[in-house]
């Protein structure tokens, strides 16, 4: 399934075109700071498989306050370069990859 392009963002890496798009609004975990902030990247040409990526800090729009980070496309590409190496084939169809790199995340209590 494609990612809606309206508030999605291009990013070229190796030469590549991505499509990368972070949810506006938090789910209710997130909004509560119970699980991490995650956003979906796919290619840009021949959307395939979506790769899916939890980060390790809470979705900036959570309902505590908690501090959060914005995600900049150099963490993106870093995420993109990793799940490649991984075994991510962008445009083949399949489930969903997941990447997690949530480590450090604590949730609120």
């Amino acid at each position: 399934m494609a990612l809606v392009k309206k508030g999605s963002r291009l990013i070229n890496v190796d030469g590549t075109a991505y499509r990368w798009r972070l949810r506006g609004r938090p789910t209710y975990d997130q909004g509560l700071v119970r699980t991490p902030l995650a956003y979906a990247v796919e290619h840009a040409a021949t959307p395939g498989t979506t790769l899916v990526v939890t980060t390790h800090q809470p979705h900036p729009s959570n309902w505590f306050g908690a501090q959060a980070a914005p995600i900049l496309p150099s963490h993106v590409a870093d995420s993109i370069r990793a799940a490649l190496t991984g075994g991510w084939t962008p445009v083949s169809m399949g489930s969903p990859f997941p990447l997690d790199r949530s480590a450090g995340f604590v949730p609120s209590r």
